[in-house]
């Protein structure tokens, strides 16, 4: 067991209870030679404890599965719950839950199931548990619908082995289940938990409480304070990490987490603010590590209501007109915000998708280009000559510099007539209030996006469309074009690269020319290591993996 068997696991613990157990019997028997050395094996193997601290600026929202479709809360996840292949930190896929699968039909694949797999409260993993959780994530309140759109049905051959029936050829349909995490049929239906409560923030007991087949157990989450993990001693797989346990600390001030890390508090930050970098960089034992991000910072307006929440009474709504959204477009100076608000530490983009992601068109990446003139002239010819007023939705806590990039905008709309109200909140408070619990409750807003498949499918799907099965979750200002939704469609289904390639080019030609959002940039990722950390995978959706962490 050596090193992985300290007191704060369950195992520890177990054996010393045992121990005490025992202690009167043993001392009867007059064998303090045995105690000395059960002692000595315990302190020894305390001593040996690998205890990993980290911080980001927000917490988890919650732990159920399927509740919120949000970077860190599925990463968060992935420590507890696992799906038929996990997806490493470099992004290839491996067996998980399946051993292995194959294509045995066009509609058809058939996954051999691991055998011996338990969950955290030792119930058996079947293709039960599998059938149970694809009714789950289908529940009209889940967020994570759109991971199993393509899915007519999964049909059990026996306990350990499913075959998969798409609707369709699905191009993407191995990408996109690392995200169906599988849930333990029994508990879900002793706990009476297979309902699902809509909105960020919720407290149901899936949503607080973790029974998952993953290498983390939960020993506690005390939201906005902490969630602490252990290694799961029975886990099927043989664990790439050292640690014995990892404590998760959101600390919401930048400034604050820097100091943590200093100081030894914790031993891994991100995002590091950029002006901290060289700083870290000369601290002797401690490092930045640096590197792209697949996430596209963007803003949305709102293009479904007739008459616009900040003007009551008017009957008008701006942004139903391209021109008032290409006006917003050219009155942001996307140069100014790289080089003052990031220093120099984003990529400014013209779409949705970042160079990476399948389906990513080079020469389509180009801005409309800032022209403070043509956006004043813009807003005339729409008929808003003396502009109008509009609250500007942005958090506080989620992305890198995310409200002092709103900040930035505030004046350049100014500068055209605009007057945006800044609402910056933290990211549970943004997220209810532009999801679709309060029905999009915004006008104007801010929001950052990883395709969960790392394919272009995913933001047509997410983003650009409404409507149809796991469609719009966050399409916060509900754009829709009947073309772009029928593109996605057939893109779902089209196995051909360049065929699917050149409806992808069609959809996001028609969302560019009717400025449907304002991409703005990836951000770059720059997390700050602790001088106990000997190694740890940065991840290009800017999340930690424990898996990959090696304390020294």
């Amino acid at each position: 067991m050596g090193a992985a068997l300290v007191l704060d696991t369950p195992s520890g613990r177990a054996l010393f209870q045992q121990f005490q157990r025992n202690l009167e019997g043993l001392m009867n028997k007059k064998i303090f030679p045995v105690i000395l050395m059960v002692l000595a094996y315990v302190v020894g193997v305390t001593a040996q404890a690998k205890e990993f601290r980290y911080s980001t600026s927000g917490d988890v929202l919650g732990l159920d599965p399927y509740t919120n479709n949000e970077g860190p809360n599925n990463t968060m996840k992935n420590n507890f719950y696992e799906g038929l292949i996990h997806r490493s930190y470099d992004l290839s896929l491996h067996p998980a839950l399946a051993t292995d699968w194959k294509q045995t039909d066009p509609l058809t694949w058939r996954f051999n199931l691991r055998k011996g797999v338990k969950f955290h409260n030792g119930n058996p993993f079947t293709a039960d548990d599998i059938l149970t959780s694809l009714k789950r994530i289908r529940h009209p309140a889940s967020n994570m619908t759109f991971v199993v759109t393509s899915i007519d049905k999964i049909v059990k051959v026996d306990d350990h082995t499913i075959d998969i029936v798409t609707k369709q050829p699905d191009p993407t349909l191995l990408l996109n289940l690392p995200n169906f995490w599988i849930m333990d049929k029994e508990w879900l239906e002793a706990n009476d938990a297979m309902e699902i409560q809509e909105g960020a923030v919720v407290s149901t007991f899936a949503n607080l409480n973790v029974n998952g087949t993953g290498p983390f157990m939960l020993v506690e989450w005390v939201p906005d304070t902490r969630t602490v993990l252990v290694p799961n001693p029975n886990w099927w797989n043989t664990p790439r990490h050292n640690l014995t346990k990892a404590i998760f600390q959101p600390i919401g001030n930048a400034s604050t987490r820097v100091a943590a890390l200093l100081s030894g508090d914790i031993d891994l930050m991100y995002p590091v603010p950029l002006q901290d970098i060289a700083r870290l960089e000369s601290t002797p034992g401690v490092s930045a590590l640096q590197g792209p991000e697949l996430r596209t910072i963007f803003l949305g307006f709102d293009q479904h209501r007739k008459e616009m929440m900040d003007m009551p009474g008017s009957g008008k709504n701006p942004f139903l007109d391209v021109r008032v959204r290409k006006a917003f477009y050219q009155a942001i100076d996307i140069e100014a915000i790289h080089r003052v608000v990031m220093r120099k530490a984003s990529k400014p983009t013209g779409l949705m998708i970042a160079e990476g992601i399948n389906g990513f068109q080079p020469d389509m990446n180009k801005r409309f280009p800032y022209d403070p003139a043509a956006s004043r002239k813009l807003l005339a010819d729409a008929g808003y000559a003396q502009g109008f007023s509009v609250t500007f939705d942005c958090p506080n806590d989620r992305y890198v510099n995310d409200e002092a990039i709103c900040l930035a905008v505030v004046p350049m709309l100014k500068r055209i007539g605009i007057d945006a109200k800044l609402n910056a909140q933290t990211k549970s408070l943004h997220f209810e209030k532009i999801g679709r619990k309060q029905d999009y409750n915004t006008s104007f807003y801010m929001l950052g996006w990883t395709p969960g498949s790392y394919d272009a499918h995913n933001p047509l799907v997410q983003l650009m469309s409404l409507d149809g099965e796991g469609q719009g979750t966050w399409n916060s200002g509900r754009y829709s074009n009947p073309r772009i939704e029928e593109l996605t469609d057939l893109i779902g289904g089209e196995t051909d690269v360049d065929k699917r390639n050149s409806m992808i080019r069609e959809a996001f030609k028609i969302h560019q020319d009717e400025v449907g959002h304002i991409p703005l940039h990836q951000q770059a990722l720059a997390w700050g290591i602790g001088a106990k950390v000997k190694e740890v995978k940065q991840r290009p959706n800017n999340d930690v993996d424990l898996r990959y962490v090696i304390m020294k």
